[in-house]
């Protein structure tokens, strides 16, 4: 899940199983064959397929469904877990690693898990305060917080039974947002953060203590620091560069995609970018870089490493391969293989052998320039430099960052054989900042400038010259004409990569996770806030629900008491969460979130009310003494270097826009910023990074902003124009 924010004003700132229904109680490792009545982990059952055996909703019948029960978990920051039902009761969690315990039929809350969150990790968040779910095993509920901390919760009361810390590095800014994985007699978890400072690892805890087991490094340290601190890193540090930016950390970060292969014996973990993006700011004289990008098989009773598979050797793009992957049995060139399906976001689908590791299969599904084939027999792609490789010019690459998938989960039904996702057929303008960079603690050192394909024929006049002409001889630049880019829902056939049907999306950000069922359906939510119900044969619609509430999770099935219940987390956020697309509800009605639960002969879901109309920008504070133009353009770049990626200042944006703060906030502007007088809200304090001085100057670029806005805005309203005009403000959700 990540974001790269880009704003120009002038210039760039950076799993066929047998159905069964007999699931196990929460005092076993979720390793049913498939989701019945019971949904044991956020993919369902133990190969995380999204296939639920459920048959009691189909074509025929789905007409009636309703909502059952929902709760407002009194948030306006995103939900993205998928819940865990067993036994009639669902755990699930939010914003920040909350938890939460439900009566799974009549919606009671049975507890709920506040934990206290040090909220100056914000900082080093690159795509707001997610969860993507939680654990549960020997009747306890296992959920890490946004800082990093691994919380043992009892099932029956949510009382805390243990808490490890997970950081391995206080001085970096380390986080995690993935959900849990329960492997044997460990709890896995991993964390996020490659774009700041962080060395990306996983760490496996005891279920019954809390006490570390084993921890890998995904990518190696610095080899002047002498042996490295995993044996299987030692060959890792050979496809680095010995001079490489070890400072920053490297990367790598498995921030989500955890998955424990009861077959093999081997929890296998899906790794991030490096960081910088590009390999030559990296590791200069380049090399694969293991092991980012990269696929890669652990004990899981010792953490030693048993096979690996890079999918983007040296990876230059923010192509990371933490993206979840499918644990299945499918029949490969003759043969019944024990498969892993994985769709990373470098717009490949690869089928491996899940015992080794071999590729069996990869196949496009959307536009790629940056390499023209997979080599079936050594699984490396062959890269296309000349198309992709950035060192010296701009280029446009296909896809872009936001990957041709992404954490939105996607499901693989043993009835059809296909492969169901939210896809993205997008890419972007990426092109170097000049110079060398140092290393910023707890802060973006991405380095790069990126512009989506969406919208770069409107961004390239704001651009200097030189880079206009260079985009514009580039061969990409007619595709991009003519197709700037595009997301659909889509049924793959996973051997060939060939899509069967497709249906668009509202936009390139609407890219919710998906479910099937064993009654025909696959269940569908997009951010405009309708729970949609097609026909998983044809994708012909059958039903629709408006929520009034932006749907990124995947929907979940279970059944208490015979009863069938289809369940979704609602709310916008994630990647670009400041940006808060016009076509979502969640601009349209706000952004309250949700769990909604829903039911054959259920009722009318009730809407959040609309929003009202945008009022005039206040008026601003005159202007501190001594401010000048100098001032003012400071501010600017000093903003673009630190803020943007929380503040877009955008019309109804999550996080506050600053062109319309209300003299008190400007009054305590300084304090804000430098003392953390909001830190538990989740603005962190700035004092290590910004000067009192830069903060004045920051400060004298909003002012100036505002008294802009607010003229635009009074003529508008003069003139009958919505105030919420579209702006150029280049942001994502991914």
């Amino acid at each position: 899940m990540r974001q790269v924010a880009v704003r120009y004003f002038g210039a760039a700132f950076a799993l066929i199983l047998s159905a069964c229904a007999s699931d196990r109680a929460p005092d076993a490792p979720a390793q049913q064959t498939a989701a019945g009545d019971n949904w044991t982990s956020p993919g369902g059952d133990a190969g995380k397929t999204h296939y639920s055996t459920l048959a009691d909703m189909t074509p025929a019948n789905i007409g009636t469904l309703g909502l059952a029960w929902e709760a407002n978990l009194g948030t306006n920051r995103v939900l993205e877990a998928t819940p865990v039902v067993i036994d009639g009761v669902m755990y699930t969690s939010g914003v920040a690693g909350r938890a939460y315990a439900f009566d799974a039929a009549t919606g009671k809350e049975l507890w709920r898990f506040e934990p206290d969150v040090d909220m100056q990790v914000n900082r080093t968040v690159c795509c707001d305060m997610a969860n993507r779910g939680v654990a549960v095993a020997r009747g306890k509920v296992y959920v890490a917080t946004l800082d990093a901390q691994l919380y043992a919760l009892d099932a029956k009361t949510g009382k805390v039974l243990w808490k490890a810390d997970t950081v391995d590095d206080k001085t970096r800014g380390i986080n995690s947002t993935g959900a849990p994985e329960v492997a044997g007699n460990v709890v896995v978890i991993g964390n996020g953060g490659a774009e700041y400072d962080t060395r990306g690892y996983v760490s496996a805890f005891d279920l019954d203590s809390g006490k570390l087991v084993w921890r890998f490094h995904t990518v190696p340290r610095d080899p002047a620091l002498g042996p490295q601190d995993h044996p299987d890193l030692e060959k890792a540090v050979k496809t680095w560069d010995p001079k490489s930016r070890w400072d920053i950390g490297g990367g790598g970060t498995p921030w989500d995609a955890i998955n424990y292969d009861a077959e093999t014996g081997n929890v296998i973990i899906g790794t991030g970018n490096g960081g910088p993006y590009h390999t030559i700011k990296r590791s200069p004289k380049g090399g694969d870089q293991l092991y980012l990008g990269s696929l890669v098989a652990l004990d899981a009773k010792t953490g030693r490493m048993k096979w690996y598979y890079q999918q983007t050797p040296g990876d230059n793009w923010d192509f990371t391969s933490t993206q979840p992957m499918i644990l299945t049995h499918m029949k490969i060139d003759g043969a019944d293989r024990p498969v892993l399906i994985h769709a990373p976001k470098n717009g490949y689908l690869y089928i491996l052998d899940r015992r080794d590791g071999k590729l069996l299969r990869a196949n496009p599904i959307v536009r790629v320039n940056w390499a023209d084939a997979i080599d079936p027999k050594t699984g490396r792609p062959h890269l296309r430099p000349d198309r992709a490789d950035y060192a010296t010019a701009p280029k446009i690459v296909f896809p872009g960052t936001t990957g041709a998938r992404n954490w939105h989960p996607g499901t693989y039904d043993p009835q059809t054989g296909l492969y169901y996702a939210s896809v993205l057929d997008m890419g972007n303008l990426i092109y170097q900042t000049p110079g060398a960079k140092p290393m910023r603690k707890k802060m973006l050192n991405v380095d790069a400038a990126l512009v989506f394909t969406s919208v770069l024929k409107d961004a390239l006049p704001a651009m200097p010259p030189p880079v206009q002409a260079a985009v514009k001889a580039l061969p990409e630049w007619q595709e991009v004409l003519k197709n700037p880019g595009k997301g659909e829902l889509r049924a793959i056939d996973p051997l060939t990569g060939k899509t069967r049907w497709s249906v668009p999306s509202d936009g390139w950000q609407d890219r919710a996770g998906t479910l099937t069922t064993a009654g025909g359906l696959l269940f569908h939510g997009n951010i405009a806030g309708k729970l949609r119900v097609f026909d998983k044969a044809t994708g012909k619609l059958l039903k629709s629900i408006d929520t009034g509430s932006s749907i990124l999770a995947a929907p979940m099935t279970y059944r208490v008491k015979g009863v069938q219940f289809v369940a979704v987390m609602a709310a916008w956020g994630g990647g670009g969460y400041a940006y808060v697309p016009p076509y979502s509800a969640a601009y349209q009605r706000g952004n309250q979130g949700r769990l909604l639960v829903f039911r054959l002969d259920g009722g009318p879901v009730k809407l959040p009310p609309a929003l009202p109309a945008l009022e005039v920008a206040p008026e601003p504070p005159a202007q501190a003494a001594g401010v000048t133009p100098s001032t003012i353009a400071k501010g600017q770049q000093l903003f673009f270097g630190n803020c943007v990626m929380c503040h877009a200042n955008q019309h109804r944006s999550i996080t506050p826009d600053l062109r319309r703060m209300q003299p008190g906030t400007h009054q305590l502007f300084s304090k804000i910023v430098l003392e953390g007088l909001l830190r538990q809200n989740g603005m962190p304090r700035w004092d290590d990074v910004l000067k009192p001085d830069e903060v004045a100057a920051i400060h004298a670029w909003l002012i100036d902003e505002q008294r802009k806005t607010r003229a635009d805005e009074l003529e508008k309203q003069k003139r009958g124009i919505p105030l919420d005009a579209p702006s150029l403000a280049i942001l994502s959700n991914y």
